[in-house]
């Protein structure tokens, strides 16, 4: 199954989420738990201003996946969307629908779902960012102008689900290689740019620039047009295993950009202004990512479906199903006066998407696409829509002190 890596989101989750730490005298807060309660459409803010008919397309996506698994099969962590059985027949009636028919496609979800506040232990309030298709160039060969080589998955790579090894590591993964019978760590970032992979592992294509590829690496998908002005298509394939560090952080702890001014834009402008410190700068984060060509549609999210551009969402599968509906309700990322509101589905994930009430949109390709995505730092809520007929399990109880 693609995972996508940890793209520019992991920056933004580390300078908006982390706080000064609490004093020793404070309780400790429980863990994270997401909580739903049932509320009205008319209780969504803009639900009767979306175009919601544009999300069918997405939905549909999603359910060719559900169509695909036994009809008992949990949906989501602990059954919290009840079983698949329940999302086919919904499923069924979404194949009637009249393409782009809005006041059908409104009366479907209306008819087919009950909407939940979600909250994080009641929390309604949570981080939105969002992520995009980078367009680079690049080539099939190695040259002097395409020096930086993007590497397909190794084949010692052993990715590792740990929660298929407990409970408690639901949604958590690592990767290395095994040796002497034992897992050990993958090469980190410096190691691999350093040429720990060369002649090891087949390069899938060389690109020019290394700081785009950086943030290649980051959002974890692209275009790369070839010299003959074709146009090749790139996804995550694997990660090293090693966690994601962001350098937005590390710019903000030197002094060289304030919190408020990080964005994807104005740490590439720092790259770029500063070619002696890039590559070093660069290398504070460990993670490194494999790549694959892509051909049909694409790119390919978590649930192993193409991304519908401003209709797909990551979350943090550890907490929420793929495929299930989204009402997302965030500060817009161009006008923070205005909100952002819009019906979208579950369909991927990323290692900086972590929480009951985080999510990252996807935006597409394209300028507008990389804009959105790289300022997106938005406060924001969302409710997710489950069938009628289905109840969600109550939250885990807190240990006891």
């Amino acid at each position: 199954m693609p995972l996508r890596p940890f793209r520019f989101a992991a920056l933004a989750a580390t300078i908006l989420m982390a706080g000064c730490a609490g004093k020793e005298e404070e309780a400790k807060p429980p863990p994270e738990a997401l909580t739903l309660a049932p509320v009205a459409f008319a209780d969504l803010p803009g639900w009767n201003a979306d175009r919601v008919a544009e999300a069918v397309p997405a939905f549909q996506r999603s359910c060719a996946r559900f169509k695909a698994v036994p009809p008992d099969r949990p949906v989501g962590p602990g059954g919290i969307g009840g079983r698949a059985a329940d999302w086919q027949a919904v499923c069924a009636r979404l194949a009637a629908l009249p393409p782009g028919d809005e006041a059908a496609a409104r009366a479907f979800f209306e008819t087919e779902f009950i909407p939940y506040a979600a909250g994080n232990n009641g929390k309604r309030e949570g981080l939105f960012t969002g992520y995009y298709e980078v367009e680079l160039e690049g080539s099939r060969t190695a040259g002097p102008a395409y020096p930086v080589p993007l590497y397909s998955r190794p084949a010692d790579l052993v990715m590792v689900d740990l929660g298929e090894f407990s409970d408690r590591w639901k949604g958590e993964r690592t990767a290395g290689r095994v040796l002497d019978g034992r897992l050990k760590p993958y090469e980190d970032r410096a190691a691999i740019e350093a040429g720990a992979l060369r002649g090891k592992v087949p390069e899938l294509v060389w690109l020019k620039d290394p700081i785009a590829t950086f943030f290649l690496h980051i959002q974890g998908s692209g275009r790369v047009r070839l010299p003959d002005g074709t146009e090749m298509r790139v996804g995550y394939a694997a990660q090293n295993g090693h966690k994601y560090v962001a350098i937005g952080r590390e710019l903000i702890d030197r002094g060289e950009l304030k919190r408020e001014e990080v964005s994807l834009q104005t740490i590439r402008d720092w790259l770029r202004a500063h070619p002696d410190q890039a590559a070093a700068l660069m290398n504070k984060n460990p993670s490194y990512v494999f790549f694959q060509e892509l051909k049909g549609e694409g790119p390919v999210g978590a649930q192993n479906v193409a991304l519908t551009p401003g209709r797909s969402l990551a979350v943090d599968s550890k907490f929420l199903p793929y495929g299930v509906p989204v009402w997302l309700d965030a500060e817009d990322p161009l006008d923070k006066d205005a909100r952002l509101r819009r019906l979208m589905v579950a369909q991927d994930t990323g290692g900086a998407i972590r929480g009951p009430v985080r999510g990252d949109v996807f935006w597409g390709h394209g300028a507008d696409a990389e804009l959105r995505a790289g300022v997106m730092k938005s406060p924001g809520a969302y409710h997710i829509l489950l069938p009628r007929g289905v109840t969600p399990p109550a939250p885990p109880a807190p240990p006891a002190s």
